[in-house]
């Protein structure tokens, strides 16, 4: 029967089956229905809805008719495919060919298109062949385009398109809401929801995810509690997947174990988005054993799953582990992806293990079909240059794809500077100079690099350059929460409340680790200070305050945990393995690069960070 045909195809479509599609499109030709509407459009899109676009364009040409109904359905999948771009092709040739007129229906899907791409300037171009239109004023379209231009950054001209909806739908309020909400306009956002006149879970989702989107992780959890007081009806995952990102950003573990808790109580524990949520939350909040737990749990696991788990033990530092994991991954016949492979050879880089990098870097476009990113080439110069490989590293640079960018170069000063290799050194600092770097960080490298070879012209001018370009650098801060009290510490300034115990506590312990051998190491300060000014910089850095905290607040034998917005320079990280080693704690920092775990005086990085 032709209703059984139709919805088959459409089910074939909706869940990705190739084969299924194929099958259907042979029985629609053996019983000469394929010419008969609605059957080409369905046809289309379930091909395109199942990555068969080759077979959705070859069976596009062969229509010998092509109207506005099939142009439709074949513009709408396309722009739901991993080939958006591919719509703006065929709409001009719809127009310039065909002589096919667009209706609202195909406006909407160019608005959505440019919305997938990010494209603001062809977004304004589809606005305005629609408002030249006879259907300027449907209201479906202008609720895509105050979408696309949200999610453009163009907020003020989403609002303008929003006030001109005569009657708003629930779609349109949330569209501007969100809008408001991911661009950071935080006090927008919230007017707005007060004016919305129906505030239920998907617009209370629209607020908690624009906030996290915009990096407001705090104001996303204070409405997540706000929305709780109110009692809005959890009838969704997604909101309980949003709040544990917003954990995962604070690195709040009390936080994401209560909302565990919920997760748990709402009964939504078999939920995949959810599950794959607390992973990364677990594995961010730096409780990589509560991970794999959930991990391990998990009924269902996709790529995001997978990968998740596998760069999560990546920056742990447990090489071996993520490599076991890839290795069941692809048994499990799940396809791993560019992030994936991030991890990957990010755990070869942070464990030194350079032929295996080279073999993941390698296996990626010859047995998966992958093109490695800029970011791929990075992790894998990051590897060969920690390893000491320089030469092999500076070729790689120069034979990549790619133009090289301020991080790129960066790593490689600093492993040049890390083996001593003083002649490359300046050669790098000079090109990496050449680029007019952006990160504060980068200029006081370069100044140390040069002023390590006794080049004060040049460190000159990098100053120079700091005070052109008001450049200033970055302070370090540590957060640490200990569920009840946290903490955020900015490096050179301690808290008056906690002044004479923090300094005290510090002091004992410097005396106790210059007892087992330690020496101040200062190279990672300003060349231009005096030797006392640099150890006492040092001793007052943002982790040790915040570990001091810890060791003073928590309770005795719990682990302290510690987030810094900045890597661990080389004198904190002897001081934070002779610390665990000396209270028998463990200590556990997550800075801007990986976790490191201190233990009994050593670190789980080994010292190869």
């Amino acid at each position: 029967m032709p209703s059984l045909a139709l919805a088959a195809l459409r089910s074939a479509g909706r869940h990705r089956k190739p084969a299924a599609c194929r099958q259907l499109h042979a029985h629609l030709l053996k019983t000469g229905v394929l010419s008969r509407s609605p059957f080409p459009s369905a046809l289309l899109g379930s091909y395109a809805n199942s990555g068969l676009l080759f077979d959705a364009h070859h069976l596009f040409d062969e229509f010998p008719y092509r109207d506005a109904v099939l142009y439709s359905s074949y513009l709408s999948a396309l722009s739901h495919s991993d080939r958006p771009s591919q719509v703006l092709c065929h709409f001009r040739r719809m127009v310039s060919v065909d002589a096919v007129p667009p209706d609202g229906f195909i406006f909407a899907t160019l608005v959505k298109t440019c919305s997938r791409l990010g494209s603001l300037r062809l977004g304004k171009q589809v606005h305005a062949q629609f408002l030249l239109s006879s259907f300027h004023e449907d209201d479906v379209v202008k609720s895509s385009l105050v979408d696309m231009y949200s999610k453009c950054g163009a907020v003020d001209d989403a609002r303008k398109v929003f006030e001109t909806i005569p009657v708003k739908n629930h779609v349109c309020w949330t569209a501007m809401l969100s809008g408001y909400a991911s661009n950071g306009r935080r006090a927008e956002a919230l007017e707005l929801f007060s004016q919305m006149p129906q505030r239920d879970l998907i617009a209370w989702t629209a607020l908690l995810s624009g906030f996290l989107q915009s990096g407001d992780s705090f104001s996303a959890v204070r409405l997540f509690v706000e929305m709780r007081r109110g009692e809005v009806e959890i009838d969704d995952a997604f909101v309980l997947s949003t709040v544990v990102g917003a954990s995962s950003d604070l690195a709040a573990l009390q936080l994401g174990r209560q909302l565990h808790g919920l997760v748990l109580t709402l009964g939504y524990e078999s939920s995949m988005i959810l599950g794959n949520a607390l992973v990364d939350m677990y594995a961010k909040c730096s409780d990589i054993n509560s991970a794999r737990a959930v991990f391990e749990g998990l009924a269902l696991r996709d790529v995001i799953s997978w990968t998740t788990m596998v760069v999560g033990e990546a920056q742990h530092g447990r090489a071996e582990d993520a490599f076991n994991l890839y290795d069941q991954m692809v048994r499990a016949g799940v396809k791993p992806n560019e992030v994936t492979f991030t991890g990957l050879i990010y755990a070869c880089s942070h464990a030194g293990l350079v032929q295996k990098g080279r073999y993941m870097f390698d296996s990626m476009e010859q047995e998966h079909g992958i093109s490695p990113t800029l970011q791929h080439y990075t992790c894998l110069l990051d590897l060969l240059s920690r390893s000491g490989h320089l030469a092999e590293a500076e070729n790689v640079i120069d034979s990549m794809p790619y133009v090289p960018d301020e991080a790129t170069w960066g790593a490689l000063l600093s492993a040049c500077k890390k083996h001593g290799d003083t002649l490359m050194s300046i050669r790098v600092a000079d090109k990496l100079l050449g680029l007019t770097p952006k990160d504060p960080s980068t200029y006081i490298l370069l100044s140390n690099t040069y002023a390590a070879a006794g080049k004060w012209d040049c460190v000159s001018r990098v100053r120079r350059l700091m005070v052109d370009m008001e450049i200033k650098k970055q302070p370090g801060y540590s957060w640490i929460d200990l569920g009840k009290e946290s903490r955020l510490f900015i490096a050179g300034e301690v808290p008056h409340s906690m002044r004479q115990e923090i300094i005290r506590l510090l002091n004992e312990l410097t005396i106790e680790m210059k007892k087992r051998g330690y020496v101040p190491d200062t190279t990672s300060v300003m060349h231009n200070l005096e030797e006392d000014e640099k150890e006492q910089q040092l001793f007052l850095h943002s982790e040790r305050l915040a570990v001091a905290f810890g060791l003073l607040k928590s309770v005795p034998g719990k682990t302290i945990r510690v987030v810094k917005n900045l890597r661990v320079c080389v004198d904190c990280h002897n001081v934070l393995k002779l610390i665990s080693g000396i209270t028998a704690r463990e200590i556990v920092v997550r800075d801007a690069n990986r976790f490191h775990h201190f233990e009994g005086g050593k670190c789980s990085c080994g010292d190869f960070w």
